[in-house]
């Protein structure tokens, strides 16, 4: 996960009706309450943003899943403090022996926040739903996680969308059982049904508040009022406000299936600056925050806040464009990975516990390959390799961000110092090429052909290779400008496997294949890390930010 959408409010007057019922609703702002017996119950989160909506459905960016997983719950959940998928509102499935047919046992007793009843009708809904997005609703920016997976729609004006999905129907043949079928095998179903954009939503209120009728078109839809002020799920809280720009609030829900908890009510704090997260917490203004910087974790040790460190589900690369003809040689790609001292990278720019990578890949993902080309710092090799590909004296453009910190990329200006040394150390002059994160930068990397090597990441969604190796490789790019037919088949093939363990298999074999292809450098999968108060206990974390706020406990 690395993008950020750009979204209109619903109209000036939902903006307005939004901003003073929170201002009348949140006592004075974000201030910590108590229980009857004097225990704090309000916890109070610095977001970096505000949320893209309140639709899961029409969202894939990190702060709009980090207030989604409060109030939605999907089919399935991750077992706590892994990526790997695990029961929710389905307590079990079963899967037929040609993959195409997925039946689900529900939960019985559950009900909306709305108090309509989650049961099969409601799963059949929500299906039926996605699949049946037209129009406006079929931009990536709106329904990015359902046409990555699923691969497309119903109908659609796009030929690539139309029809070309591999859902079938969905069948509620009784209340607690729900059968999805599809036209083709879908390995990695159950591990994306995890992601907050594939979350139980009530019919009821989907309806009521026309929950699909987004106007506008592009990167700037209009969201409808289900989007800004109506989120109906089967989760721990319930929206409560939204006052753009500084705060969304939720509040318990009191009729939960589940553990209901000490945290009755979440304040989710808008502070974008890092460094002004960071002061936040140290005035006690905040509960705590995420994307701590490494150089901000030992000072906030000693001063007695605890830093919890998530594992690392994610990698950092080194990107190199082949539509550039020097780097179109794969001996100058090579001396570039022979020239980095990946060690000494991770040991002085990135945080404690970091891992040096070798695949695209963490290697808690199964497809990880151990035997793939590592390319070992050897500056001698490096040169060696220059001067066999006539490039002694090669100099290349390095892009890199500014003014960002992303939990692949928490430093990477430090990064680009310490590669650009060692890349001048065996002969190869550096032309730097910063620019801001957004929109310029991305929009550069991935939008044009106009950049040479350059630092990038990615987040894992799901436990799944394809959620990566996909998303880099999985057809002709901007990023990487390089064509090659039989990757971008391989990859394709290992993702429709019969059997996880072909799956694994194939793709092992992918990941190999893309090491001797060698289109870039993966670099590190650096640990991110979040700051609380030392009352502050129990905080779930999860390496795809599956973190849900009712088993938090606030000490005395």
């Amino acid at each position: 996960m690395r993008t950020f959408l750009r979204f209109a409010a619903s109209g000036v007057a939902v903006g307005l009706v939004l901003t003073g019922c929170a201002a009348s609703d949140r006592d004075g702002g974000g201030t910590a309450e108590e229980t009857s017996d004097g225990a704090r119950d309000t916890f109070i989160f610095a977001a970096s943003a505000d949320p893209a909506s309140l639709d899961p459905a029409f969202a894939n960016d990190g702060e709009s899943f980090r207030v989604g997983r409060q109030i939605f719950e999907g089919l399935v959940g991750t077992e706590p403090g892994t990526p790997d998928p695990a029961p929710l509102l389905a307590e079990s499935w079963e899967t037929s022996e040609d993959g195409l047919q997925y039946t689900f046992q529900l939960k019985e007793g559950v009900k909306f926040h709305d108090g309509t009843d989650f049961d099969a009708d409601a799963v059949c809904f929500n299906f039926e739903r996605w699949n049946n997005f037209t129009g406006v609703l079929q931009s990536e920016s709106l329904s990015y996680y359902w046409q990555k997976v699923n691969g497309g729609f119903a109908t659609s004006d796009t030929p690539s969308l139309n029809g070309t999905g591999k859902y079938e129907s969905c069948e509620a043949p009784d209340a607690t059982t729900a059968v999805i079928n599809l036209k083709s095998p879908l390995p990695e179903l159950i591990s994306a049904l995890s992601l907050p954009s594939f979350s139980m939503q009530s019919p009821t209120a989907l309806e009521e508040y026309d929950a699909d009728g987004v106007t506008g078109e592009g990167d700037a839809p209009v969201l409808p009022e289900y989007a800004t002020a109506h989120p109906t799920g089967t989760g721990p809280y319930v929206f409560d406000s939204w006052s753009p720009g500084e705060q969304v609030v939720l509040t318990a829900n009191e009729d939960y299936w589940g553990e209901v908890g000490q945290v009755k009510r979440i304040v989710f704090s808008v502070i974008s600056d890092a460094t002004a997260r960071r002061q936040a917490l140290q005035a006690g203004d905040i509960d705590g925050y995420d994307l701590v910087g490494p150089a901000d974790v030992d000072a906030l040790k000693e001063a007695g806040f605890q830093i919890v460190n998530r594992d690392p589900f994610n990698i950092l690369y080194l990107a190199m464009n082949q539509a550039n003809p020097d780097l179109a040689d794969v001996k100058v790609r090579q001396a570039i990975a022979h020239a980095i001292n990946k060690d000494a990278l991770v040991a002085q720019t990135l945080p404690e516990g970091t891992e040096v990578a070798t695949n695209f890949v963490p290697p808690s993902v199964a497809g990880w390959n151990p035997d793939v080309a590592t390319y070992d710092y050897d500056p001698a090799k490096a040169k060696a390799l220059l001067a066999e590909a006539g490039k002694s004296t090669l100099t290349i453009d390095f892009n890199y961000p500014t003014n960002v910190s992303r939990p692949y990329m928490p430093t990477p200006e430090q990064v680009f110092t310490a590669i650009s040394a060692d890349l001048e150390a065996v002969g190869i002059t550096v032309n730097p090429v910063p620019e801001p994160w957004s929109p310029d930068y991305l929009d550069r990397m991935q939008g044009t052909p106009d950049h040479g090597i350059h630092l990038l990441g990615w987040t894992g969604d799901y436990n799944d290779t394809y959620n990566f190796v996909s998303v880099f490789f999985g057809a002709k790019s901007n990023e990487w400008g390089f064509d090659n037919p039989e990757l971008f088949q391989a990859l394709a093939d290992a993702r429709y496997q019969p059997s996880a363990e072909e799956q694994k298999t194939a793709y092992e074999e992918v990941n190999a294949q893309i090491m001797d292809l060698l289109p870039g450098v993966p670099l590190a999968h650096p640990v991110p890390s979040l700051a609380f108060k030392p009352e502050i206990q129990g905080y779930p974390a999860s390496p795809v930010q599956d973190e849900v706020y009712n088993v938090i406990t606030i000490e005395d």
